[in-house]
């Protein structure tokens, strides 16, 4: 794993920790589900840039 894909998903997850302790409702499942699209997103473009 490249080591700023490392960082792009460790930054989604803090992101995704902040949301869980500082929003409540459909903001903060809207969030995590926006954060999990980027983080798939990333992944897929580390994958094809190798």
């Amino acid at each position: 794993m490249a080591p700023s894909l490392k960082y792009a998903l460790a930054g989604y997850g803090l992101l995704a920790a902040l949301a869980a302790l500082t929003l409540d409702g459909k903001i903060r499942i809207f969030l995590w589900l926006f954060l999990g699209a980027l983080a798939v997103k990333s992944w897929i473009a580390a994958r094809q840039s190798n």
